[in-house]
């Protein structure tokens, strides 16, 4: 992509309305913009790394055995007063009527919707066991939004839904999705730690929050130091294993690590002192088990295999992931800009041509983006004719992890520039070389 023909509005100033880092970037990046009280235009920047995100979000769920459909936005309100919840939920659930007088909601979460669904289609254990999830658009009526996309009123979340014969496999699925999720996360370069958690309006007896620790996040958490060192890494998990499964939950989930609605003082004071922590973390997704309250309430049956009507068993699972991009530029930047992961950049590698009409650095430019291309790597070239010094504030502000830096006086010598935007390391090498070493970069994300 040339940057002369691309849409990316950086901003110079920082937005006076943007209180924390990931608002105040996503801004100036030209990532958003504010339609309305936490509600945002993705512009195109911010979309790609949206999409990235919602690819890997997409790619886990997959590998889990889980199957993907899309639901509604709107939702008949006659659904949530089956379940009991409509009248519960609170001012946050926006309510409105069609033409016909019918009350509809803008859907929050999707337990009713996707209880109905199966209701009408599954009545024997022989189809189960079942997880069914989308990636949708929702809506919950913040009484006050605020931290950009962190906290906003319309946001991009995947709900997934499981639907199992008895208590043990529902358990199951709830170890399949943590297990997803903690490998969701690893490739987005963020450390979620999944933390006991309470359930809030969902219901259930078991939940756990993964939360990315920042500064600026809305809960005080507790745990121990040592949890921050697991890592999933690039290790095989049989998901239909039911021991291997929970074995690994076990792994990331028996050190401390609480929210502060269930903190146990008690527990948190029998870790050695040098390992106590307290923070503040984002979340960034929460799985559920809850059992049959949905499927007693709304009649979700199924013949089991002593030929008896039961509910099934259900549990909900969710990654928010628009509040990602928030999170993961929370963790990963500095004083100049974002620091994007290589498994969720917008491009995977700037272009820089320190002197736009110069023959041999546009020939070289044109070489190395034909190259990477050529790759599989869609480059950003900036071909703009603008100083040095305005095209690497432009890079280091939308944060890509690389940047090839072409200019006259390195090409006499044969070699461009190779940067880390992480590290600030930069290295001279041949063209090829350059491309070669990206490509090897990424073949690994």
């Amino acid at each position: 992509m040339r940057l002369s023909r691309y849409f990316l509005p950086v901003l110079k100033e920082n937005p006076a309305e943007a209180q924390i880092v990931s608002h105040r970037y996503m801004l100036r990046a030209g990532m958003i913009k504010q339609q309305a009280a936490g509600i945002y235009s993705w512009l195109p920047l911010g979309l790609r790394v949206l999409n990235r995100i919602q690819a890997i979000v997409n790619e886990e769920q997959i590998r889990a055995g889980h199957i993907p459909l899309l639901m509604p936005t709107l939702q008949p309100a006659d659904l949530w007063r089956e379940s009991g919840r409509y009248d519960d939920y609170g001012q946050e659930m926006l309510r409105i009527k069609d033409r016909q007088g019918r009350e509809m909601l803008y859907g929050p979460t999707n337990e009713e919707m996707i209880t109905d669904i199966f209701r009408g289609h599954v009545n024997s254990y022989k189809d189960l066991p079942l997880t069914l999830y989308h990636i949708q658009w929702k809506f919950r009526d913040e009484m006050r939004p605020r931290f950009g996309v962190m906290r906003g009123r319309e946001f991009l979340m995947k709900d997934g839904y499981n639907f199992d014969i008895d208590k043990a496999a529902a358990l199951h699925a709830y170890n399949r999705h943590m297990v997803s999720y903690l490998r969701t996360y690893e490739r987005m370069g963020l450390t979620a730690i999944p933390m006991r958690a309470d359930s809030g309006p969902i219901g259930g007896d078991d939940t756990h929050e993964f939360l990315v620790l920042a500064s600026t996040g809305e809960s005080e958490v507790f745990f121990d130091s040592a949890v921050t060192e697991l890592k999933l890494g690039n290790r095989e998990v049989d998901y239909d294993n039911r021991e291997e499964v929970a074995a690994v939950c076990r792994e990331f989930t028996t050190l401390y690590a609480r929210t502060d609605e269930t903190h146990d003082q008690a527990l948190f004071d029998a870790i050695p002192e040098e390992r106590r922590k307290v923070a503040r973390g984002i979340e960034v997704g929460q799985i559920f088990y809850f059992g049959t309250k949905y499927s007693a309430s709304m009649g979700a049956l199924v013949t089991n295999e002593k030929g008896e009507k039961v509910p099934v068993e259900m549990g909900s699972h969710g990654i928010g992931v628009s509040r990602l991009l928030g999170a993961i530029i929370e963790a990963s930047h500095d004083d100049k800009g974002i620091i994007w992961p290589e498994g969720v950049t917008p491009f995977p590698v700037g272009i820089v041509n320190l002197k736009q009409g110069d023959a041999a650095a546009d020939a070289a430019c044109a070489g190395l983006e034909k190259a990477l291309l050529a790759k599989g790597l869609e480059p950003l070239y900036d071909d703009r004719d603008e100083r040095a010094g305005a095209k690497f504030a432009t890079m280091d502000l939308i944060g890509l992890p690389w940047r090839i830096t072409v200019g006259p006086r390195g090409l006499a010598n044969g070699v461009v520039e190779l940067t880390s935007r992480r590290t600030g390391v930069s290295e001279e090498m041949t063209p090829e070389a350059a491309v070669a070493r990206v490509a090897e970069i990424y073949a690994g994300v």
